[in-house]
């Protein structure tokens, strides 16, 4: 079914407030219109605009037309711009309803090969009251109540016949069709699909976006190191006294160097080995801060942020918890998060394998990485 959309976008947007209609105004940097377009990605799409907004409008790169003083007006002049071209079935759309989904327009796409229309609606399931001079007055059967969304669809002939019979002031495209006897089915709407009409309704907007696009990668770390001569370790950024030290390139804090690596795996960049080769002299010695500092600096410059990350420490002895806060705090400080995303545990290996008979340490981490 040749299926063509029209965007309805004339309006000025009075309750939004403001000089920019609210189809124009910034949502995630982006005209709100942009983000209403997108959505129907790969249709064939007429916009109606405003006279004054012609030139901001070409910007967008798809079919104008010039609407009327009256939404149904403006409805009209998409409808009769495309007649004679083929067009079987239409979706009429709000431009400031830039969250509709792609599951709900083939929802209403699949409805007209049974109906003459195709509406979203969700059932109203608040109380409803009326009122005057800021008091209830009376209260209304919500029983079969439904709340309209857009986009609405028709067969194309016959909604264009309907609003040419209609004299005018519909409350949207549905009241026009029933006026002429045309059948139309609800569709079940979405409650993301919200129509941008007060200041607030941005926020919830810009909201259900972040969500949207939220990507979450996970990342796994493991280390060893054995023990050396020494009177200490560094665990997790702690210097712990202990009868023996840690052998390594570095500073050999196996805690943190399972943590850079879950880092770098979550970001599909290998390893410290990677990034800081144990063949460099320069690295030899180095404070393991540095390895972790990167990798949580590398993770910011792609636009991600932790989540949270699990630290387990393996090992006989020394003891951990006495310092698993410190170690806590400290590696929330060098990644600039709250100490409530670190986590650090610790756990014997029941003096089985090297851990067992005290030979090293092993450490395991996760990190989780979002989208900041």
């Amino acid at each position: 079914m040749q299926t063509a959309v029209i965007i309805v976008a004339a309006g000025r947007g009075s309750r939004m407030g403001g000089e920019v209609p609210k189809q124009w105004q910034l949502l995630q940097g982006k005209p709100v219109l942009a983000h209403t377009l997108a959505a129907f990605a790969g249709m064939r799409v007429l916009l109606v605009i405003h006279p004054e907004d012609r030139t901001r409008a070409e910007a967008l790169g798809v079919p104008l037309v010039e609407g009327g003083a009256t939404r149904g007006a403006s409805v009209l002049a998409g409808l009769q711009a495309l007649e004679g071209m083929g067009i079987e079935a239409v979706l009429i759309h709000d431009g400031a309803r830039p969250l509709v989904s792609p599951a709900l327009i083939g929802r209403l796409v699949a409805a007209l090969e049974e109906h003459d229309g195709a509406a979203p609606a969700l059932p109203v399931t608040d109380a409803l009251w009326r009122g005057a001079d800021g008091l209830v007055v009376g209260t209304v059967d919500r029983a079969g109540l439904w709340r309209a969304q857009t986009p609405q669809a028709f067969r194309f002939e016959a909604i264009l016949a309907a609003h040419l019979a209609h004299p005018g002031g519909a409350l949207d495209d549905v009241e026009v069709a029933r006026a002429v006897g045309l059948d139309v089915v609800i569709v079940e709407g979405e409650e993301s699909n919200l129509k941008l009409t007060y200041p607030g309704d941005f926020a919830r907007a810009e909201a259900i976006l972040k969500g949207r696009e939220m990507d979450v990668r996970l990342g796994n770390g493991y280390d060893v190191h054995a023990f050396c001569e020494g009177d200490h370790v560094w665990l997790c950024g702690v210097k712990v006294p202990h009868s023996r030290g840690l052998l390594g390139h570095s500073d050999a804090d196996v805690g943190m160097h399972a943590l850079t690596d879950a880092i770098y795996g979550a970001l599909a960049e290998g390893d410290i080995g990677r990034h800081f080769p144990p063949s460099d002299p320069q690295w030899k010695g180095a404070a393991s801060h540095i390895f972790l500092s990167h990798a949580i600096g590398l993770a910011a410059a792609r636009g991600y942020k932790l989540a949270n990350c699990d630290v387990t420490l393996v090992c006989e002895r020394p003891k951990i918890g006495p310092h698993a806060a410190d170690m806590q705090a400290e590696l929330a400080r060098i990644m600039g998060v709250d100490v409530g995303r670190v986590s650090i545990k610790a756990t014997t290996s029941e003096r089985l394998g090297f851990t067992g008979r005290e030979e090293g340490i092993a450490a395991l981490a996760t990190a989780t990485l979002v989208t900041a």
